[in-house]
C-alpha cells in the first residue's frame, strides 16, 4: 500500500513539475478596441451567385458605378472559406447593410442609381435577394465565427429610401419629408432630410403608429404576416417601448442578433437623430445579444458585450468625447456608443509616425479610455482619402494597421484597388468593383498585399497593437513599444520603422529581458536579445518583434 501512496504521490509531483515547467500560454483574447476591420461594399466585392443579379427587374440604364453588379454575401463566403480575410489577419468583417432596399431608383444629377450601396431601406425584415438569403447570412456568421472572425452588419434608423414610382413613402406619422437640412445648428441636422426624396424617420417621436400598409400587404403577399406581427407584439410586451417608428426599426434590426448572432452594428448617420435614439438602440442590441447567447451556449465565442461604432461624420479623436455642433456638444460615447469612426485620420496620416502613435495612445489611455475609434485612409463616401492616387499603399498600411484605436480596411485598400475611376462621378468613384485580377496577375500588386498581410496578421494576434500603451523606445532608428494587460494576459511588442535593409541593431528597451528569443513577424527571422538589443539580418526597412 505504501507502495503505491508513493508511487501516486510520485506521478503527481511529476505532473505538477510539468506544470510548472511548461504553463499554458493564455489565449490570445479578441479585443475591439484593437480589432482589424474588413470592410465591403457588399455589391463590390464578390459576385457568388448570379443567379440573384437582377432581382426586382433592376435593370434601367445607370450613371457609371451606380447599378447592381452582382456582388453578395455568398461571395464573401468563397473569399472567406479560401482564407482572404484570415490572410489579411482581419478578425470583423463589417458590410454594407443588406436589409431590403427600394426596387426602382432615382437620378441623384449623376446619373440614375439604384440602392446598390444598400443605405435606401424598404424593408429592415427581409434581406435584401440581391445580395443573399438568410441562409447565406447564417452561413457566413458560422464560417466567420470558427475563423474568430465577427461579424458587424450596418444600421440605418434615420430614414428611409427614396420615394420612386414602385416604392411607396411611408406614412406621414412615420417620416417627414421636409424641410431639408441646413447643417447650422444641432436641430437643423436632426429635424429635417438630409437631401431632397430621403424621407426621414420621426425618431423623436413617442406616438404609437400602426403598421404601413404597404408593409403589411407585403407581409401577407409573403406569407409571414401573422409571424412578423406576433414577433411585434412580443417585443413591444417585453420591452415596454411605445410603438415609435424608431422602435419598430430596432426591433428589425436587433432579430439579425437573436436569429444570426452577429457580434455588432456600425451605425449609419448617427448625429442626424437625437442621442438618445442611440442610448436605447444600444440597450435592445444588447438585450437581442444576452437573448441569443442564452439560447445557442454553445456558440457564444466569449464574453465581448455587443459592440456599436457610430458614424458621426465630422468627428475626430481630437474632440475626445465631445461633438460640437456649434450650439450644443453631444457626448456619444455616453449615448450607446463604444467607439466612433475617426474621421480625421486620413488627414493625421500626414504625420511622422511619433507624432501620430502618441497622440492616438495618449487620447486613447486617458480622454477615451475604455472607448476607442475607428481610423481609416479610404472611405466609401469620403472623397478625400488619405492617397487616392494610390501612390502611398505600403505607407497607408503602415500607419494605419500600427496605430492605436480599431483599423478600418476599406475593400481594395490592401490591393491598390482604383479610387478615381473614369466617367463615374462623386462617390460612385470610390466603389469600383474588387480588382481580383490585379490580385492574380499583377507583381506589384502582390507585394502591396503581402504588406498588410504581413501587419495585418501582426496585428491580429497582437491586442497591444492597438489597444495597448505606446512608448518610442529611441528616435533614430525609430523603435517603439506596445504593451496590453488584461487580467493575467499581458502582449508585448517592438516595433522598428524606417530602418536599414540588411543588418540592423534594435533596442528592445526594458520590454523583453535579455535572452528571451523573439521574432520578427515581418522577415521570419529569429533573434535573441543581448543586453537589451536585438541584432537581424534581413532584407527590409520594417521590423515587427513578438516573443517566441
Amino acid at each position: 500500500m505504501k507502495k503505491i501512496i508513493l508511487l501516486l504521490a510520485f506521478v503527481i509531483s511529476g505532473i505538477a513539475f510539468a506544470q510548472k515547467k511548461n504553463p499554458v500560454t493564455p489565449k490570445t483574447p479578441f479585443v475591439w478596441e484593437s480589432a482589424n476591420v474588413y470592410f465591403i461594399v457588399t455589391d463590390r466585392f464578390n459576385n457568388g451567385d448570379k443567379t440573384n443579379d437582377h432581382t426586382f427587374n433592376r435593370n434601367k440604364p445607370t450613371g457609371k458605378l451606380r447599378g447592381f453588379e452582382g456582388g453578395d454575401i455568398r461571395g464573401i463566403i468563397q473569399k472567406l472559406d479560401e482564407g482572404y480575410f484570415t490572410n489579411l489577419g482581419i478578425n470583423v468583417i463589417w458590410m454594407t447593410p443588406i436589409v431590403e432596399q427600394i426596387h426602382d431608383g432615382v437620378d441623384e444629377g449623376t446619373g440614375f442609381t439604384y440602392a446598390f450601396h444598400g443605405y435606401w431601406t424598404r424593408d429592415w425584415s427581409s434581406i435584401d435577394p440581391s445580395v443573399g438569403t438568410r441562409k447565406d447570412l447564417a452561413e457566413l456568421v458560422q464560417k466567420a465565427h470558427a475563423k474568430g472572425i465577427r461579424i458587424m452588419l450596418d444600421a440605418v434608423i434615420n430614414h428611409t429610401g427614396p420615394v420612386t414610382p414602385e416604392d411607396s413613402v411611408y406614412p406621414n406619422d412615420w417620416v417627414r419629408t421636409s424641410p431639408k437640412c441646413t447643417y447650422k445648428s444641432y436641430d437643423t441636422y436632426i429635424n429635417c432630410t438630409l437631401v431632397d426624396n430621403l424621407p426621414d424617420v420621426k425618431t423623436e417621436s413617442n406616438e404609437n403608429v400602426e403598421l404601413p400598409l404597404f408593409l403589411a400587404n407585403k407581409w401577407k403577399k409573403e406569407g409571414r404576416y401573422d409571424k412578423e406581427v406576433a414577433s411585434l407584439d412580443a417585443f413591444f410586451k417585453k420591452t415596454g417601448y411605445p410603438r415609435a417608428p424608431k422602435y419598430y426599426i430596432m426591433k428589425w434590426l436587433s432579430d439579425y442578433i437573436t436569429d444570426f448572432g452577429i457580434d455588432g452594428y456600425r451605425v449609419d448617420t448617427a448625429k442626424h437623430t437625437t442621442e438618445d435614439v442611440w442610448a436605447d438602440f444600444k440597450k435592445v442590441c444588447d438585450m437581442a445579444f444576452a437573448e441569443y447567447k442564452k439560447s445557442n451556449p454553445k456558440k457564444v465565442l466569449d464574453n465581448n458585450s455587443f459592440f456599436t461604432v457610430g458614424e458621426v461624420y465630422g468627428y475626430n479623436i481630437g474632440g475626445k468625447k465631445f461633438y460640437d455642433f456649434g450650439d450644443k456638444k453631444v457626448n456619444y460615447f455616453e449615448n450607446g456608443f463604444t467607439g466612433l469612426i475617426n474621421f480625421d485620420f486620413r488627414n493625421e496620416a500626414k504625420l511622422n509616425y511619433e507624432d501620430l502613435f502618441s497622440k492616438y495612445s495618449n487620447i486613447l489611455q486617458n480622454d477615451l479610455k475604455g472607448n476607442t475609434v475607428m481610423n481609416y485612409v479610404s472611405s466609401h463616401d469620403d472623397g478625400y482619402p488619405f492617397d487616392k492616387k494610390r501612390e502611398k499603399t505600403f505607407e497607408s498600411g503602415t500607419k494605419l494597421l500600427l496605430a492605436p484605436g480599431i483599423s478600418q480596411v476599406y475593400y481594395g485598400d490592401e490591393s491598390a484597388r482604383l479610387l478615381d475611376i473614369e466617367g463615374a462621378q462623386g462617390d460612385a468613384t470610390l466603389r469600383s468593383f474588387m480588382n481580383w485580377d490585379d490580385i492574380a496577375n499583377n507583381a506589384s500588386t502582390k507585394e502591396v498585399l503581402s504588406h498588410w498581410q504581413k501587419l495585418g496578421k501582426f496585428r491580429k494576434r497582437h491586442p497591444a497593437v492597438g489597444a495597448g500603451i505606446h512608448n518610442q523606445i529611441s528616435a533614430s532608428p525609430y523603435v517603439f513599444s506596445r504593451k496590453f494587460t488584461k487580467g493575467k494576459y499581458c502582449d508585448k511588442v517592438v516595433v522598428g520603422l524606417d530602418l536599414e535593409k540588411g543588418q540592423k541593431t534594435i533596442s528592445v528597451g526594458t520590454l523583453f529581458a535579455n535572452g528571451t528569443k523573439v521574432r520578427d513577424a515581418y522577415s521570419g527571422k529569429t533573434a535573441t536579445v543581448v543586453k537589451g538589443k536585438v541584432k537581424l539580418n534581413t532584407d527590409f526597412g520594417l521590423v515587427l518583434l513578438e516573443k517566441l
